[in-house]
């Protein structure tokens, strides 16, 4: 599994990115992704939502089932990437180049993990 080391990780399988205008991008993670199979649709907040660090702001519906997606982050969703709307196979092709919100005005952040953190946490899961 690829896991980009500029990138921090959450338990539930969400990555984040910080940018340098302070907003921060949340996708799926490649192992996420290869674990719900092929995504078939994806249901986001809307623009100026509030979402909380642990709880669910979208989810996603894969040939498997329904999941759900959990914020690594507190704020409010400042832009969402509408182009998953119609091409929610964008996430198993590029999970680390398609991300489903940019979150603004971050208060809180759930206990974020490194790279190298999450690959032992998620193999830890499988073992």
């Amino acid at each position: 599994m690829n896991h980009p080391t500029e990138l921090k990780y959450s338990r539930s399988h969400e990555w984040v990115k910080f940018l340098e205008d302070g907003t921060a991008e949340i996708g799926l993670t490649d192992y996420a992704q290869d674990a719900l199979g092929d995504l078939v649709f994806v249901n986001l907040p809307e623009q100026g939502d509030e979402v909380s660090a642990g709880e669910a702001f979208a989810d996603v519906e894969s040939v498997k089932a329904v999941s759900d997606v959990f914020s690594p982050v507190s704020g409010t969703v400042a832009e969402v990437n509408e182009e998953l709307l119609d091409a929610p196979e964008r996430m198993n092709e590029d999970p680390y180049g398609a991300w489903l919100i940019r979150v603004k005005d971050i208060t809180d952040q759930e206990e974020l993990m490194s790279a190298e953190e999450y690959t032992a946490f998620y193999e830890s899961e499988e073992a």
